[in-house]
Order: structure tokens, then C-alpha cells, then sequence
């Protein structure tokens, strides 16, 4: 279903469209005697399903009962690296969906999702709630300031599932990026406005107010890469959330909050905008693009 925009934001996308890599630039080719250039490694990559049995801080390892790899190996208990993010989201008894990285001489996971049966359950009910809401909203999908915000459900940067009724009872800013993309003035500029926002409403004694920044790239962006964007960056995630999930909750989210996104081989081409929503989940104030001051959003987050 192809959704309808206002004429303001529309007009936005016009202006505002750009190309964001989804894959990180290749540096140039240098030349070289092909006699001195090392060999490649050799990455082979399968996907994996198990349990985690224990958490090693230490060695920066899972320890996995993980199911039979079709035409790889049969179920075993193995030890993964994995990255400093991951392991510190890793609980003993999680299942977990991975791609297991087979490196030569190391095994990795990487693409750490939960998999457990109410997790999945919980997420795939959501998804199909939103298809519908939006399916029923026809072509008045999007949703205009004064309406309320969708209803959602999707993993935050812990791998916690998060519904937006959580955040009922306090003021939210909420914004999409993705943590792969290189356009300075597109997410990365987003992020740092949002960085600043918190920083001038703490400082103008803004209480019981949250920031949420939900990924447009979720086939890469698991609750690991997002907690990993976050703590790089120095970012305060006390009452910042970066939310990841079922790309059909994110398209619909996208669809009915005016946002687009479309993929252009390894290329997303996207808008952005920013959203304030009250204590009671209406949306009251929406500034599109990445260029918005953060003392707009206090001077209103103070008023509320």
C-alpha cells in the first residue's frame, strides 16, 4: 500500500531526499606488486540458532548450545566472540537467532537477535496490529500533529522489548535514524541535535521527558549495533531509547508518522523528521529535516 503524505511533507521529501550508504566506503585502490599483497581472509557466514549457556566477561565469549548448522556441523556447545555491545546484552538462558562467522581461526556471532517464544510472539503481534492500522487509515495513513502517535512494539538497545505505552505519563522526542549512515547533515546531525536537546532540557529543569530514536535500517541494526552506536558516541541512554525490530513495524511507523525510505541497491534514500509527542500520545509539534534548533523542543518540553 503506498502511503499518502500531507502536502508539507511532501514537499519536505522533495527537498530533503538523500542517498545515505548502507555499506561502508571502499578505499581507493592502491597499486601494489601482487607478490607483497597479503591474502584476503577467508569469512564464511551461516546462520544459528541456540541458547546461551554462559556469559564470559573475561574472554569476551559466549558459550553456546546452539541447534544442527545444515551442511556445516551437527548442535554442540561452543564458545563465540563477540562484540563488547553484544556481551554485555547476553544473558545465560537467552535464545538467541546469530550469524555464526567463520574467520579461520576464530568463531564470531554477529547479528544478535533474542529469539525467545514470547519475544517473537509479542513483536510479530505488534507488527501485524500496526500493517492493520495503517490498512484501515487508507490514504489518511499519516498521521497529522494533533492525532495520536501509533501504537508500537519493538526491541530497544538492551534487546528489551519496548511497547510506546511505556512512555505514556512523560513529553517524547522522536526521531529516525540508522547507525550506518555517512551523510553529515542527515542521522549523524539528527543524533547530535538530539544529544544537545538533552543536555539544554536538563539544564532548563525539563523533568519526565524522553528521547527515542527509532532505526529505518533494522535488517542491521540489532539491539547490540544500536547500544554499540550509543556508547561510542557517549551518549546518555538514561532516558534516551534506540529502537530496532520487524522491518514491517518500522515501514509502517515510517508510513504513518511521513517519513520515507527507499532502498536503492545498497543506498537508502530517506527524510527525516522529528516529533514531540505529549504525556497522553498525541503528537503536538513536528519539525522536518536534521537542521532544527534543540531550544524549540525545550521551550515547548518547559510550556508542557
Amino acid at each position: 500500500m503506498k502511503p499518502s503524505y500531507s502536502p508539507a511533507v511532501a514537499l519536505v521529501a522533495c527537498l530533503l531526499m538523500g542517498g545515505c550508504a548502507k555499506q561502508e566506503t571502499v578505499a581507493p585502490a592502491v597499486t601494489t606488486t601482487p607478490a607483497v599483497v597479503p591474502a584476503a581472509p577467508t569469512e564464511v557466514r551461516h546462520p544459528l540458532t541456540g541458547e546461551i549457556v554462559k556469559v564470559d566477561a573475561e574472554r569476551h565469549t559466549l558459550l553456546v548450545s546452539h541447534d544442527k548448522i545444515a551442511g556445516f556441523m551437527p548442535a554442540m556447545t561452543m564458545e563465540f566472540k563477540v562484540s563488547k555491545a553484544d556481551l554485555a546484552n547476553a544473558q545465560p538462558g537467552q535464545r538467541i537467532r546469530a550469524e555464526m562467522v567463520d574467520r579461520g581461526e576464530d568463531y564470531w556471532l554477529e547479528k544478535i537477535w533474542p529469539d525467545d517464544t514470547v519475544t517473537k510472539t509479542t513483536l510479530d503481534a505488534a507488527a501485524n496490529a500496526l500493517a492493520q492500522d495503517t490498512a484501515v487509515r487508507g490514504k489518511e495513513a499519516y498521521r497529522e500533529v494533533g492525532e495520536a502517535m501509533p501504537v508500537f512494539t519493538l526491541l530497544d538497545q538492551e534487546g528489551r522489548t519496548v511497547s510506546g505505552s511505556r512512555f505514556r505519563g512523560k513529553r517524547i522526542v522522536l526521531n529516525f535514524i540508522f547507525t550506518r549512515c555517512p551523510v553529515a547533515n542527515m542521522c549523524p546531525a539528527a543524533t547530535l541535535r538530539m544529544a544537545a536537546l538533552q543536555k539544554a532540557a536538563r539544564e532548563a529543569g525539563v523533568q519526565d521527558f524522553e528521547l527515542v530514536s527509532i532505526s529505518m535500517d533494522p535488517e542491521y541494526d540489532t539491539p547490540g549495533i544500536l547500544r554499540e552506536y550509543a556508547e561510542v558516541r557517549g551518549l546518555d541512554t538514561t532516558n534516551w531509547s534506540f529502537l530496532t525490530g520487524p522491518d514491517a513495524s518500522v515501514r509502517h511507523l515510517l508510513a504513518q508518522l511521513g517519513v520515507i525510505r527507499e532502498f536503492e541497491g545498497a543506498t537508502i534514500k530517506h527524510t527525516l523528521a522529528t516529533v514531540l509527542i505529549d504525556e497522553s500520545g498525541r503528537i503536538v509539534h513536528r519539525v522536518d529535516g536534521s537542521t532544527w534548533q534543540p531550544e524549540e523542543f525545550v521551550r515547548r518540553l518547559k510550556k508542557g
